[in-house]
Protein backbone atom coordinates (compact mmCIF):
# COMPACT_ATOMS: atom_id res chain seq x y z
CA UNK A 1 0.00 0.00 0.00
CA UNK A 2 2.90 2.39 0.96
CA UNK A 3 4.66 1.64 -2.61
CA UNK A 4 1.49 2.53 -4.40
CA UNK A 5 1.03 5.65 -2.28
CA UNK A 6 4.47 6.65 -3.09
CA UNK A 7 3.97 6.15 -6.91
CA UNK A 8 1.16 8.27 -7.20
CA UNK A 9 3.01 11.15 -5.41
CA UNK A 10 5.65 10.70 -8.03
CA UNK A 11 3.23 10.04 -10.88
CA UNK A 12 1.44 13.71 -9.59
CA UNK A 13 4.58 15.37 -9.28
CA UNK A 14 5.40 14.30 -12.63
CA UNK A 15 1.97 15.78 -13.81
CA UNK A 16 2.77 19.36 -11.96
CA UNK A 17 6.22 19.56 -13.40
CA UNK A 18 5.38 19.25 -16.57
CA UNK A 19 2.19 21.22 -16.10
CA UNK A 20 4.14 24.28 -14.91
CA UNK A 21 5.47 26.60 -17.85
CA UNK A 22 8.88 25.87 -18.76
CA UNK A 23 8.89 28.20 -21.55
CA UNK A 24 11.80 30.56 -21.36
CA UNK A 25 11.93 34.19 -21.58
CA UNK A 26 13.80 34.50 -24.99
CA UNK A 27 11.41 31.97 -26.38
CA UNK A 28 8.35 33.97 -24.62
CA UNK A 29 10.08 36.93 -26.28
CA UNK A 30 9.61 35.83 -29.81
CA UNK A 31 13.28 35.02 -29.49
CA UNK A 32 14.06 38.60 -29.52
CA UNK A 33 14.84 39.73 -25.85
CA UNK A 34 17.38 38.01 -23.44
CA UNK A 35 16.96 37.95 -19.79
CA UNK A 36 17.98 39.87 -16.82
CA UNK A 37 20.44 38.37 -14.31
CA UNK A 38 17.65 37.41 -11.66
CA UNK A 39 15.41 36.41 -14.42
CA UNK A 40 18.33 34.14 -15.50
CA UNK A 41 19.82 32.25 -12.21
CA UNK A 42 15.35 32.13 -11.04
CA UNK A 43 14.93 29.99 -14.31
CA UNK A 44 18.73 27.97 -13.26
CA UNK A 45 17.41 27.76 -10.09
CA UNK A 46 14.22 25.95 -10.90
CA UNK A 47 15.89 23.27 -13.30
CA UNK A 48 17.77 22.41 -10.16
CA UNK A 49 15.03 22.43 -8.04
CA UNK A 50 12.52 20.06 -10.28
CA UNK A 51 15.36 17.66 -11.75
CA UNK A 52 16.92 15.50 -10.00
CA UNK A 53 19.91 15.22 -12.52
CA UNK A 54 20.89 19.14 -11.71
CA UNK A 55 22.14 21.48 -8.99
CA UNK A 56 23.60 24.44 -8.56
CA UNK A 57 26.44 25.91 -6.53
CA UNK A 58 28.05 29.82 -6.64
CA UNK A 59 31.99 29.76 -7.47
CA UNK A 60 32.01 33.52 -5.48
CA UNK A 61 31.24 37.09 -5.65
CA UNK A 62 31.29 39.71 -8.19
CA UNK A 63 33.07 43.26 -7.33
CA UNK A 64 29.70 44.52 -7.09
CA UNK A 65 28.34 42.01 -4.82
CA UNK A 66 26.53 39.35 -7.37
CA UNK A 67 26.71 36.23 -6.81
CA UNK A 68 28.67 33.41 -9.80
CA UNK A 69 25.74 30.52 -10.14
CA UNK A 70 27.43 27.22 -11.88
CA UNK A 71 24.67 24.22 -12.84
CA UNK A 72 26.21 20.59 -12.35
CA UNK A 73 23.97 18.59 -14.82
CA UNK A 74 24.63 14.80 -14.13
CA UNK A 75 22.16 12.03 -15.04
CA UNK A 76 22.65 10.73 -11.35
CA UNK A 77 22.95 14.08 -9.98
CA UNK A 78 26.35 13.33 -9.02
CA UNK A 79 28.02 16.92 -7.63
CA UNK A 80 31.61 16.48 -7.38
CA UNK A 81 34.18 15.37 -9.77
CA UNK A 82 35.78 12.81 -7.70
CA UNK A 83 32.07 11.14 -8.05
CA UNK A 84 31.28 12.05 -11.26
CA UNK A 85 34.98 10.49 -12.37
CA UNK A 86 34.60 7.51 -10.51
CA UNK A 87 31.70 6.78 -12.89
CA UNK A 88 34.16 7.03 -15.98
CA UNK A 89 32.50 10.41 -17.28
CA UNK A 90 34.19 13.12 -18.67
CA UNK A 91 33.16 17.00 -17.11
CA UNK A 92 32.24 19.32 -19.94
CA UNK A 93 32.28 23.43 -19.08
CA UNK A 94 30.47 25.42 -20.98
CA UNK A 95 29.99 28.94 -20.36
CA UNK A 96 28.29 32.04 -21.30
CA UNK A 97 28.51 36.02 -20.95
CA UNK A 98 32.19 36.31 -20.36
CA UNK A 99 31.50 38.95 -22.67
CA UNK A 100 27.66 40.46 -21.25
CA UNK A 101 27.04 42.02 -24.48
CA UNK A 102 27.09 38.73 -26.36
CA UNK A 103 24.48 36.70 -24.32
CA UNK A 104 23.74 34.09 -27.41
CA UNK A 105 25.12 30.90 -25.21
CA UNK A 106 23.01 31.93 -22.02
CA UNK A 107 19.79 31.59 -24.45
CA UNK A 108 20.85 28.88 -25.95
CA UNK A 109 22.23 26.38 -23.22
CA UNK A 110 18.87 27.32 -21.15
CA UNK A 111 16.56 26.34 -23.96
CA UNK A 112 18.75 23.18 -24.68
CA UNK A 113 19.19 22.46 -20.46
CA UNK A 114 15.43 22.47 -20.57
CA UNK A 115 14.67 19.93 -23.08
CA UNK A 116 17.11 17.47 -21.35
CA UNK A 117 16.09 18.26 -17.94
CA UNK A 118 12.26 18.76 -18.44
CA UNK A 119 11.56 17.42 -21.60
CA UNK A 120 13.79 14.00 -21.31
CA UNK A 121 15.19 14.97 -24.66
CA UNK A 122 18.71 14.34 -26.07
CA UNK A 123 19.65 11.92 -23.29
CA UNK A 124 22.61 10.40 -25.33
CA UNK A 125 24.15 14.02 -24.55
CA UNK A 126 24.75 12.59 -21.17
CA UNK A 127 25.50 9.15 -21.61
CA UNK A 128 29.72 9.60 -20.70
CA UNK A 129 29.74 13.04 -19.98
CA UNK A 130 28.67 15.50 -17.17
CA UNK A 131 27.62 19.24 -17.60
CA UNK A 132 29.31 22.42 -15.74
CA UNK A 133 27.23 25.30 -16.80
CA UNK A 134 28.09 29.02 -16.01
CA UNK A 135 25.26 31.22 -17.16
CA UNK A 136 26.86 34.17 -16.33
CA UNK A 137 30.40 34.88 -16.04
CA UNK A 138 30.52 38.51 -16.12
CA UNK A 139 27.38 39.21 -13.79
CA UNK A 140 28.48 42.99 -12.98
CA UNK A 141 28.67 43.86 -16.80
CA UNK A 142 25.26 41.72 -17.59
CA UNK A 143 23.70 44.50 -15.40
CA UNK A 144 24.89 47.10 -16.72
CA UNK A 145 21.82 46.21 -18.63
CA UNK A 146 20.89 48.32 -22.28
CA UNK A 147 19.52 48.66 -26.01
CA UNK A 148 22.90 50.49 -26.93
CA UNK A 149 26.21 48.21 -25.33
CA UNK A 150 26.66 46.65 -28.88
CA UNK A 151 26.89 48.95 -31.80
CA UNK A 152 27.52 46.18 -34.65
CA UNK A 153 25.28 43.66 -33.23
CA UNK A 154 21.68 42.92 -34.44
CA UNK A 155 19.84 41.60 -31.13
CA UNK A 156 18.94 41.02 -28.70
CA UNK A 157 16.77 44.48 -28.29
CA UNK A 158 19.08 44.94 -24.41
CA UNK A 159 21.84 42.94 -23.39
CA UNK A 160 24.72 43.36 -21.08
CA UNK A 161 28.50 44.99 -21.22
CA UNK A 162 31.68 43.90 -22.48
CA UNK A 163 33.62 44.40 -19.23
CA UNK A 164 33.01 44.01 -15.98
CA UNK A 165 32.59 46.57 -13.36
CA UNK A 166 36.15 47.46 -12.81
CA UNK A 167 36.53 48.23 -17.19
CA UNK A 168 38.60 44.66 -17.22
CA UNK A 169 37.81 42.26 -19.48
CA UNK A 170 37.59 38.96 -18.28
CA UNK A 171 38.31 37.19 -21.48
CA UNK A 172 41.63 38.45 -20.84
CA UNK A 173 42.48 37.88 -17.71
CA UNK A 174 42.69 34.14 -17.26
CA UNK A 175 46.91 34.15 -16.86
CA UNK A 176 47.00 37.21 -14.48
CA UNK A 177 43.77 37.09 -12.57
CA UNK A 178 43.11 40.38 -11.50
CA UNK A 179 39.56 40.21 -11.75
CA UNK A 180 37.84 38.32 -8.62
CA UNK A 181 35.62 36.90 -11.12
CA UNK A 182 38.38 35.28 -12.30
CA UNK A 183 39.74 34.25 -9.17
CA UNK A 184 37.17 32.18 -8.78
CA UNK A 185 36.80 31.18 -11.79
CA UNK A 186 40.54 29.97 -11.82
CA UNK A 187 39.79 28.02 -8.27
CA UNK A 188 36.50 26.05 -9.88
CA UNK A 189 38.59 25.23 -13.16
CA UNK A 190 41.46 23.91 -10.84
CA UNK A 191 38.93 21.72 -8.47
CA UNK A 192 36.85 20.34 -11.50
CA UNK A 193 39.65 20.63 -14.40
CA UNK A 194 36.82 19.92 -17.09
CA UNK A 195 37.95 17.63 -20.12
CA UNK A 196 36.44 19.48 -22.89
CA UNK A 197 35.83 23.59 -21.82
CA UNK A 198 33.03 25.33 -24.66
CA UNK A 199 33.21 29.35 -24.50
CA UNK A 200 30.40 31.23 -26.63
CA UNK A 201 30.81 34.70 -28.16
CA UNK A 202 29.70 36.91 -30.34
CA UNK A 203 31.90 38.22 -32.84
CA UNK A 204 32.74 41.16 -34.74
CA UNK A 205 34.08 41.82 -37.87
CA UNK A 206 33.46 41.47 -41.38
CA UNK A 207 30.13 40.42 -43.27
CA UNK A 208 29.73 36.72 -44.36
CA UNK A 209 27.53 33.92 -45.06
CA UNK A 210 28.36 31.62 -41.89
CA UNK A 211 26.19 32.29 -38.96
CA UNK A 212 28.96 30.49 -36.25
CA UNK A 213 32.47 30.78 -36.63
CA UNK A 214 34.91 28.47 -34.38
CA UNK A 215 38.24 27.91 -32.62
CA UNK A 216 40.59 25.20 -31.36
CA UNK A 217 43.89 25.40 -30.24
CA UNK A 218 45.58 23.80 -33.03
CA UNK A 219 48.47 25.76 -34.01
CA UNK A 220 51.32 24.69 -31.54
CA UNK A 221 50.44 25.33 -27.51
CA UNK A 222 48.31 22.22 -27.35
CA UNK A 223 49.93 19.10 -26.27
CA UNK A 224 50.77 17.18 -29.89
CA UNK A 225 48.28 14.07 -29.15
CA UNK A 226 45.49 16.12 -28.04
CA UNK A 227 46.03 18.60 -31.04
CA UNK A 228 45.95 16.16 -33.88
CA UNK A 229 42.34 14.35 -32.19
CA UNK A 230 41.23 18.34 -32.58
CA UNK A 231 42.56 18.39 -36.26
CA UNK A 232 41.95 15.07 -37.18
CA UNK A 233 38.39 14.09 -35.25
CA UNK A 234 36.69 16.90 -33.52
CA UNK A 235 37.00 19.53 -35.92
CA UNK A 236 36.01 17.32 -39.37
CA UNK A 237 33.12 15.99 -37.56
CA UNK A 238 31.31 18.83 -36.31
CA UNK A 239 32.28 20.93 -39.27
CA UNK A 240 30.15 17.99 -41.28
CA UNK A 241 27.33 17.84 -38.86
CA UNK A 242 27.11 21.60 -38.88
CA UNK A 243 26.57 22.04 -42.32
CA UNK A 244 24.18 18.49 -42.50
CA UNK A 245 21.74 20.29 -39.90
CA UNK A 246 21.86 23.39 -42.10
CA UNK A 247 24.76 25.53 -40.11
CA UNK A 248 28.01 25.96 -42.25
CA UNK A 249 30.68 26.94 -39.96
CA UNK A 250 34.25 27.82 -40.76
CA UNK A 251 37.86 28.36 -38.64
CA UNK A 252 37.44 32.01 -36.51
CA UNK A 253 39.55 33.98 -38.73
CA UNK A 254 41.13 37.88 -39.05
CA UNK A 255 41.54 39.13 -42.45
CA UNK A 256 45.09 40.16 -43.66
CA UNK A 257 43.29 43.93 -43.77
CA UNK A 258 41.09 44.83 -41.91
CA UNK A 259 36.95 44.04 -42.98
CA UNK A 260 38.44 43.00 -46.58
CA UNK A 261 37.99 39.04 -46.73
CA UNK A 262 40.03 39.18 -50.39
CA UNK A 263 43.42 40.25 -48.88
CA UNK A 264 43.11 36.71 -47.30
CA UNK A 265 42.87 35.01 -44.16
CA UNK A 266 45.04 34.34 -41.21
CA UNK A 267 44.83 32.41 -37.90
CA UNK A 268 47.47 31.37 -34.96
CA UNK A 269 48.39 30.41 -31.76
CA UNK A 270 45.60 32.00 -29.29
CA UNK A 271 48.01 33.40 -26.08
CA UNK A 272 46.96 32.14 -22.84
CA UNK A 273 45.20 35.47 -21.66
CA UNK A 274 41.94 34.25 -23.19
CA UNK A 275 39.89 30.78 -22.67
CA UNK A 276 40.82 28.50 -25.65
CA UNK A 277 45.17 29.49 -24.79
CA UNK A 278 44.37 29.10 -21.55
CA UNK A 279 43.36 25.52 -21.90
CA UNK A 280 45.94 24.81 -24.05
CA UNK A 281 48.69 25.16 -21.62
CA UNK A 282 46.60 22.98 -18.96
CA UNK A 283 46.63 20.52 -21.67
CA UNK A 284 42.89 20.68 -21.63
CA UNK A 285 40.75 21.26 -25.42
CA UNK A 286 38.54 24.01 -25.72
CA UNK A 287 36.18 25.46 -28.08
CA UNK A 288 35.74 29.18 -29.12
CA UNK A 289 32.15 29.74 -30.42
CA UNK A 290 31.84 33.46 -32.30
CA UNK A 291 28.25 33.63 -33.86
CA UNK A 292 28.40 36.09 -36.21
CA UNK A 293 26.67 39.49 -34.78
CA UNK A 294 24.90 40.95 -38.03
CA UNK A 295 23.09 37.41 -38.33
CA UNK A 296 19.50 37.81 -36.48
CA UNK A 297 19.48 36.44 -32.55
CA UNK A 298 17.27 33.84 -32.86
CA UNK A 299 19.44 32.29 -36.04
CA UNK A 300 22.62 32.59 -33.45
CA UNK A 301 21.32 30.96 -30.72
CA UNK A 302 20.07 28.24 -32.62
CA UNK A 303 23.64 27.72 -34.00
CA UNK A 304 24.83 27.37 -30.45
CA UNK A 305 22.46 24.76 -29.69
CA UNK A 306 23.36 23.21 -32.33
CA UNK A 307 27.14 23.02 -32.09
CA UNK A 308 26.89 22.51 -28.62
CA UNK A 309 24.82 19.27 -29.14
CA UNK A 310 26.81 17.95 -32.04
CA UNK A 311 30.38 18.92 -29.74
CA UNK A 312 28.54 16.79 -26.59
CA UNK A 313 27.86 13.91 -29.31
CA UNK A 314 31.63 13.85 -30.49
CA UNK A 315 32.57 13.98 -26.76
CA UNK A 316 30.23 11.31 -25.71
CA UNK A 317 31.64 9.14 -28.47
CA UNK A 318 35.32 9.51 -27.97
CA UNK A 319 35.03 10.44 -24.15
CA UNK A 320 37.42 7.19 -23.77
CA UNK A 321 39.80 8.35 -26.29
CA UNK A 322 39.54 11.78 -24.74
CA UNK A 323 40.61 10.78 -21.26
CA UNK A 324 43.81 9.12 -22.69
CA UNK A 325 44.89 11.48 -24.61
CA UNK A 326 44.62 14.14 -21.36
CA UNK A 327 46.09 11.58 -18.90
CA UNK A 328 49.36 11.39 -21.42
CA UNK A 329 49.35 14.97 -22.02
CA UNK A 330 49.57 15.58 -18.30
CA UNK A 331 52.02 12.12 -17.68
CA UNK A 332 54.25 13.66 -20.23
CA UNK A 333 54.36 17.45 -19.19
CA UNK A 334 55.76 16.66 -16.02
CA UNK A 335 58.38 13.58 -17.22
CA UNK A 336 62.02 14.45 -16.94
CA UNK A 337 62.09 14.45 -20.45
CA UNK A 338 59.70 17.54 -21.37
CA UNK A 339 62.38 18.99 -19.46
CA UNK A 340 65.15 18.21 -20.98
CA UNK A 341 63.89 19.20 -24.85
CA UNK A 342 62.91 22.65 -26.25
CA UNK A 343 60.22 24.63 -24.80
CA UNK A 344 58.24 26.54 -27.46
CA UNK A 345 57.25 29.86 -25.62
CA UNK A 346 55.75 31.99 -28.64
CA UNK A 347 54.24 30.89 -31.91
CA UNK A 348 53.96 33.03 -35.19
CA UNK A 349 52.09 32.75 -38.57
CA UNK A 350 53.73 32.54 -41.43
CA UNK A 351 53.02 35.54 -43.87
CA UNK A 352 54.36 33.76 -47.14
CA UNK A 353 53.11 30.50 -46.04
CA UNK A 354 49.37 29.20 -47.27
CA UNK A 355 46.79 26.81 -48.44
CA UNK A 356 43.74 28.26 -50.72
CA UNK A 357 40.22 27.80 -49.29
CA UNK A 358 36.75 28.30 -50.07
CA UNK A 359 35.62 30.95 -47.94
CA UNK A 360 31.66 31.54 -48.23
CA UNK A 361 31.00 35.59 -48.24
CA UNK A 362 29.09 38.06 -49.80
CA UNK A 363 30.02 40.57 -52.54
CA UNK A 364 31.20 44.16 -51.25
CA UNK A 365 32.79 46.88 -53.13
CA UNK A 366 35.05 49.57 -51.16
CA UNK A 367 35.11 52.99 -51.65
CA UNK A 368 36.31 55.93 -50.44
CA UNK A 369 34.53 57.98 -47.56
CA UNK A 370 33.74 61.27 -48.81
CA UNK A 371 33.48 62.22 -44.75
CA UNK A 372 36.60 60.55 -43.46
CA UNK A 373 38.70 59.47 -46.45
CA UNK A 374 39.12 56.51 -45.38
CA UNK A 375 37.91 53.05 -47.11
CA UNK A 376 34.45 52.22 -46.71
CA UNK A 377 32.98 48.91 -47.08
CA UNK A 378 29.67 48.12 -48.10
CA UNK A 379 28.52 44.62 -48.19
CA UNK A 380 25.62 42.89 -50.65
CA UNK A 381 24.10 40.09 -48.09
CA UNK A 382 21.68 39.53 -51.54
CA UNK A 383 24.91 38.42 -53.21
CA UNK A 384 26.12 35.48 -51.25
CA UNK A 385 29.35 34.64 -53.28
CA UNK A 386 32.29 31.79 -52.41
CA UNK A 387 35.53 33.05 -52.88
CA UNK A 388 39.15 31.46 -53.03
CA UNK A 389 41.51 32.84 -50.44
CA UNK A 390 44.62 32.31 -49.29
CA UNK A 391 44.88 31.08 -45.75
CA UNK A 392 47.97 31.67 -43.52
CA UNK A 393 47.73 29.48 -40.69
CA UNK A 394 51.38 27.84 -40.86
CA UNK A 395 52.92 28.08 -36.91
CA UNK A 396 56.40 27.82 -36.04
CA UNK A 397 58.20 28.71 -32.68
CA UNK A 398 59.59 32.16 -32.53
CA UNK A 399 61.14 31.70 -29.11
CA UNK A 400 62.42 28.24 -27.17
CA UNK A 401 63.78 27.71 -23.55
CA UNK A 402 65.07 24.84 -21.98
CA UNK A 403 62.78 24.62 -18.59
CA UNK A 404 64.15 24.96 -14.96
CA UNK A 405 63.75 21.76 -13.05
CA UNK A 406 62.09 24.80 -10.74
CA UNK A 407 61.39 28.59 -10.57
CA UNK A 408 61.99 30.06 -6.99
CA UNK A 409 60.25 33.39 -6.38
CA UNK A 410 61.33 35.42 -3.78
CA UNK A 411 58.99 35.31 -0.43
CA UNK A 412 58.37 39.64 -1.10
CA UNK A 413 56.81 38.70 -3.87
CA UNK A 414 53.50 38.04 -2.47
CA UNK A 415 51.35 38.85 -4.98
CA UNK A 416 53.08 36.80 -7.66
CA UNK A 417 53.02 33.84 -5.98
CA UNK A 418 49.43 33.92 -4.71
CA UNK A 419 48.45 34.07 -8.08
CA UNK A 420 50.31 31.17 -8.66
CA UNK A 421 48.58 29.43 -6.69
CA UNK A 422 45.67 30.61 -8.16
CA UNK A 423 46.22 27.94 -11.37
CA UNK A 424 46.32 24.53 -9.32
CA UNK A 425 50.10 24.71 -9.45
CA UNK A 426 51.58 23.29 -6.14
CA UNK A 427 54.23 25.32 -4.11
CA UNK A 428 56.99 24.78 -1.38
CA UNK A 429 58.74 27.45 0.66
CA UNK A 430 61.95 28.14 1.70
CA UNK A 431 62.04 27.57 5.76
CA UNK A 432 65.65 28.54 6.16
CA UNK A 433 67.18 31.90 3.93
CA UNK A 434 69.20 30.26 1.67
CA UNK A 435 71.95 31.02 -0.84
CA UNK A 436 71.05 29.33 -4.11
CA UNK A 437 73.00 28.47 -7.65
CA UNK A 438 70.42 29.73 -10.40
CA UNK A 439 70.13 31.53 -13.86
CA UNK A 440 68.76 34.71 -13.84
CA UNK A 441 67.53 37.33 -16.08
CA UNK A 442 68.53 41.08 -16.78
CA UNK A 443 66.35 43.04 -18.53
CA UNK A 444 67.36 45.26 -21.40
CA UNK A 445 65.81 47.11 -24.22
CA UNK A 446 62.46 47.01 -22.98
CA UNK A 447 59.44 49.62 -23.54
CA UNK A 448 56.89 50.15 -21.77
CA UNK A 449 53.57 50.28 -23.68
CA UNK A 450 51.95 54.20 -23.84
CA UNK A 451 48.59 53.43 -22.81
CA UNK A 452 47.02 51.21 -20.58
CA UNK A 453 45.56 47.63 -21.43
CA UNK A 454 43.39 45.94 -18.80
CA UNK A 455 44.32 48.32 -16.19
CA UNK A 456 48.16 47.80 -16.42
CA UNK A 457 51.18 49.53 -17.77
CA UNK A 458 52.82 46.42 -20.11
CA UNK A 459 56.40 45.61 -21.04
CA UNK A 460 58.04 44.60 -23.89
CA UNK A 461 61.74 43.54 -22.95
CA UNK A 462 64.78 41.15 -23.74
CA UNK A 463 66.83 39.62 -21.76
CA UNK A 464 70.76 38.23 -20.84
CA UNK A 465 70.94 35.07 -18.50
CA UNK A 466 73.87 34.11 -16.51
CA UNK A 467 74.49 31.90 -13.88
CA UNK A 468 74.95 33.13 -10.38
CA UNK A 469 74.40 32.70 -6.28
CA UNK A 470 71.17 34.76 -5.49
CA UNK A 471 70.14 35.30 -1.65
CA UNK A 472 66.36 34.20 -0.64
CA UNK A 473 64.92 34.70 2.52
CA UNK A 474 62.51 32.26 3.93
CA UNK A 475 59.13 32.20 2.80
CA UNK A 476 60.42 31.73 -0.84
CA UNK A 477 57.78 29.89 -3.32
CA UNK A 478 59.56 27.32 -5.17
CA UNK A 479 57.67 25.74 -8.08
CA UNK A 480 58.85 22.58 -9.43
CA UNK A 481 58.29 21.47 -12.92
CA UNK A 482 57.65 17.98 -12.29
CA UNK A 483 53.61 18.64 -12.11
CA UNK A 484 51.17 19.04 -15.08
CA UNK A 485 50.80 22.20 -14.76
CA UNK A 486 54.92 22.98 -16.40
CA UNK A 487 53.38 25.11 -19.17
CA UNK A 488 51.16 27.62 -17.20
CA UNK A 489 54.07 28.21 -14.66
CA UNK A 490 56.06 29.03 -17.82
CA UNK A 491 53.58 30.97 -19.15
CA UNK A 492 53.69 32.96 -15.95
CA UNK A 493 56.85 33.00 -15.19
CA UNK A 494 59.29 33.12 -18.39
CA UNK A 495 59.63 36.73 -18.99
CA UNK A 496 59.68 36.29 -23.06
CA UNK A 497 56.24 34.09 -22.35
CA UNK A 498 53.28 35.79 -24.11
CA UNK A 499 51.16 37.21 -21.74
CA UNK A 500 53.87 36.76 -18.74
CA UNK A 501 53.69 38.45 -15.20
CA UNK A 502 56.90 40.37 -16.20
CA UNK A 503 54.74 41.65 -19.79
CA UNK A 504 51.66 42.14 -17.58
CA UNK A 505 53.77 44.54 -15.45
CA UNK A 506 53.73 42.41 -12.16
CA UNK A 507 57.07 43.45 -11.92
CA UNK A 508 57.24 47.44 -13.19
CA UNK A 509 59.36 48.31 -9.86
CA UNK A 510 62.17 46.38 -11.31
CA UNK A 511 62.08 48.93 -14.08
CA UNK A 512 63.07 51.86 -12.12
CA UNK A 513 66.16 53.34 -10.72
CA UNK A 514 65.80 54.52 -7.50
CA UNK A 515 69.47 56.10 -6.63
CA UNK A 516 71.07 58.47 -8.43
CA UNK A 517 74.19 60.76 -8.57
CA UNK A 518 74.81 64.49 -8.43
CA UNK A 519 76.11 65.56 -11.83
CA UNK A 520 78.71 67.47 -9.68
CA UNK A 521 79.73 64.57 -8.01
CA UNK A 522 79.74 62.46 -11.05
CA UNK A 523 81.88 65.21 -13.08
CA UNK A 524 84.83 64.80 -11.28
CA UNK A 525 84.39 60.87 -10.63
CA UNK A 526 84.03 60.27 -14.37
CA UNK A 527 87.37 62.03 -15.19
CA UNK A 528 88.70 60.20 -12.02
CA UNK A 529 87.85 56.87 -13.75
CA UNK A 530 88.93 57.49 -17.43
CA UNK A 531 92.41 58.77 -16.03
CA UNK A 532 93.31 55.08 -14.11
CA UNK A 533 90.77 52.61 -16.65
CA UNK A 534 91.66 53.14 -20.68
CA UNK A 535 89.34 50.19 -20.96
CA UNK A 536 86.36 52.58 -20.03
CA UNK A 537 87.60 54.95 -22.47
CA UNK A 538 86.97 52.75 -25.23
CA UNK A 539 83.25 51.48 -23.63
CA UNK A 540 82.37 54.87 -23.35
CA UNK A 541 83.23 55.67 -26.69
CA UNK A 542 81.43 53.09 -28.00
CA UNK A 543 78.52 53.88 -26.58
CA UNK A 544 78.67 57.50 -27.90
CA UNK A 545 79.01 55.84 -31.67
CA UNK A 546 75.81 53.55 -31.19
CA UNK A 547 73.83 55.90 -30.16
CA UNK A 548 74.55 59.74 -30.87
CA UNK A 549 71.61 61.02 -28.77
CA UNK A 550 73.86 59.30 -25.63
CA UNK A 551 76.77 62.03 -26.25
CA UNK A 552 74.35 65.14 -26.31
CA UNK A 553 72.86 64.30 -22.80
CA UNK A 554 74.68 65.74 -19.64
CA UNK A 555 72.32 63.12 -17.49
CA UNK A 556 72.86 60.05 -19.66
CA UNK A 557 76.49 60.53 -19.57
CA UNK A 558 76.90 60.88 -16.22
CA UNK A 559 74.27 58.23 -15.27
CA UNK A 560 76.19 55.62 -17.65
CA UNK A 561 79.60 56.30 -15.64
CA UNK A 562 77.81 56.15 -12.14
CA UNK A 563 76.47 52.73 -13.88
CA UNK A 564 79.86 51.58 -13.73
CA UNK A 565 81.01 52.41 -10.59
CA UNK A 566 80.86 49.92 -7.24
CA UNK A 567 77.51 51.87 -6.12
CA UNK A 568 75.73 51.36 -8.84
CA UNK A 569 72.43 49.38 -7.64
CA UNK A 570 72.84 45.42 -8.65
CA UNK A 571 69.28 45.01 -8.59
CA UNK A 572 67.98 47.70 -11.02
CA UNK A 573 66.37 45.61 -14.60
CA UNK A 574 66.96 42.21 -12.56
CA UNK A 575 64.40 39.67 -12.41
CA UNK A 576 63.83 38.81 -9.24
CA UNK A 577 62.72 35.38 -10.03
CA UNK A 578 65.51 32.28 -10.11
CA UNK A 579 65.59 28.96 -12.43
CA UNK A 580 67.15 26.15 -10.94
CA UNK A 581 68.40 23.56 -13.40
CA UNK A 582 70.79 21.37 -12.25
CA UNK A 583 69.77 17.97 -9.83
CA UNK A 584 72.07 18.98 -7.26
CA UNK A 585 70.58 22.49 -6.38
CA UNK A 586 67.21 20.51 -5.88
CA UNK A 587 68.11 17.91 -3.69
CA UNK A 588 69.35 21.17 -1.63
CA UNK A 589 66.67 22.87 -1.66
CA UNK A 590 64.45 19.75 -0.68
CA UNK A 591 66.24 19.61 2.55
CA UNK A 592 65.43 23.59 3.37
CA UNK A 593 61.42 23.48 1.86
CA UNK A 594 58.61 22.26 2.92
CA UNK A 595 54.51 22.46 1.39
Amino acid sequence: MKRTALLIVIALSFVNLKSQNWTTFYEESDFKKTPTYQKTINFCNRLSEYSLMASIINLGKSSQGLEIPMMIIDRDGLKTPEEIRAKGRVIVLIQACIHSGEPDGKDAMLVLLRDILINRKHKELLGKSSILFIPIVNVDGHERFGPYNRINQNGPEEMGWRTNANNLNLNRDYLKADAPEMQHWLRMYSKWLPEFFIDIHTTDGADFQYALTYDTEVYGTLDSGLTRWLSEIYNPRITAKMRENGFPIYPYVQFRNWHDPRSGLRTGAAPPMISQGYAALQNRPALLIETHMLKDYKTRVDASIQMVIQTLLVVNHQAETLKTLIEMADKSTASPVFRKQKYPLKWVTSQTDSTMVDFEGYDYKVIKSDLTGGEWFIYDNSKPVTMKLPFFSKTTPSSEIILPEAYIVPAEWTEVINRIKLHGIKTEKLIQPAEIKVRSYKFRDYKFRETPNEGRHMVTTGIDEKEEIMNFPTGSAIIYTNQRTAKVIAGILEPLAPGSFVEWGFFNAVFEQKEYSETYVMETMAREMLAKNPELKAAFEEQKSLNPDFGKSQWNILNWFYSQTPYWDSNFLKYPVGKIMDAATINQLRKISAP
